[in-house]
């Protein structure tokens, strides 16, 4: 099928936004059994059940619109879990947990961006309840990755004192 018109690309991002947070179900579990710090491993499980919901939205915006969710897969994020598996193997401990971090929010970021094109297009597009539901895990993966950065800034200092 040929993306020739907003409406498509539309639906094309919402399918490849799908993926992307299907994949992250699988990777969150794996995320926090690994981490040393408990308010880390807390922000991954809670995050983990945000995702379900963001994914039960889209479910909502797949409906509104009589489309199917399935038909793609999300390369760029399978490509960003892919390299955050490789420096949770690579690494250990505190460090561990500031790789994780670092990955976790270069995930944060590729979604926030997604979002927010498919919540601009749903506007124009005069889906309003559309831009709401994704206006919704717009805000909730920006406050992930504040919470993130929270952490970060006292688990790098915990990994940097500890790796000496």
């Amino acid at each position: 099928m040929s993306v020739d018109t907003v409406e498509k690309l539309f639906v094309d991002e919402l399918k490849d936004l799908y993926s992307a947070e299907n994949q992250i179900t699988k990777a969150l579990p794996k995320m926090a059994k690994a981490a040393t710090s408990s308010e880390l491993r807390t922000a991954f499980e809670t995050h983990f059940k945000e995702t379900e919901g963001q994914i039960k939205r889209l479910d909502r915006v797949f409906e509104i619109l009589g489309k199917t969710s399935s038909g793609k897969t999300c390369k760029g994020m399978r490509g960003l879990l892919e390299e955050g598996a490789e420096v949770m193997g690579d690494t250990e401990g505190e460090v561990r947990d500031a790789a994780m971090i670092s990955a976790a929010q270069r995930v944060e970021h590729y979604e926030m961006a997604g979002y927010g094109t498919v919540r601009t297009y749903a506007e124009l597009l005069g889906q309003n309840e559309i831009a709401n539901l994704l206006q919704q895990t717009l805000d909730e993966e920006g406050e992930t990755n504040k919470k993130l950065t929270q952490i970060a800034s006292k688990v790098n200092k915990h990994a940097h004192r500890h790796a000496a």
